[in-house]
């Protein structure tokens, strides 16, 4: 049985749920590679695109699932303030 980590979700005050630790740290260290520092950050599409190459073959063969994983590490990061979220519409991302 693989290990789980607890997440947040910024939609979800106080809530948590678990996840795969080590999906969870892979794609988060994909996702702080690629996103910007500044606003007005990255579109969660192109987040998407640009995290898969520096993902493994062992737990993300051909990228699959990558957009789910992108958006559990975005609601789990955006809840702890690592990340930031333009105020409107479409969703761009940076780090904090």
């Amino acid at each position: 049985m693989s290990k789980t980590i607890e997440v947040q979700n910024v939609g979800q005050p106080g809530k948590t749920y678990r996840a795969d630790a080590a999906k969870y740290a892979e794609m988060r260290a994909a996702v702080e590679k690629v996103l910007p520092s500044e606003p007005p950050g990255m579109l969660v599409a192109d987040l998407i695109q640009q995290v898969k190459p520096h993902l493994s073959e062992t737990l993300f063969p051909g990228g699959e699932t990558a957009g789910w994983w992108v958006k559990c590490v975005q609601l789990d990061l955006e809840a702890k303030g690592v990340l930031k979220r333009a105020p409107k519409s479409p969703v761009r991302l940076w780090k904090a």
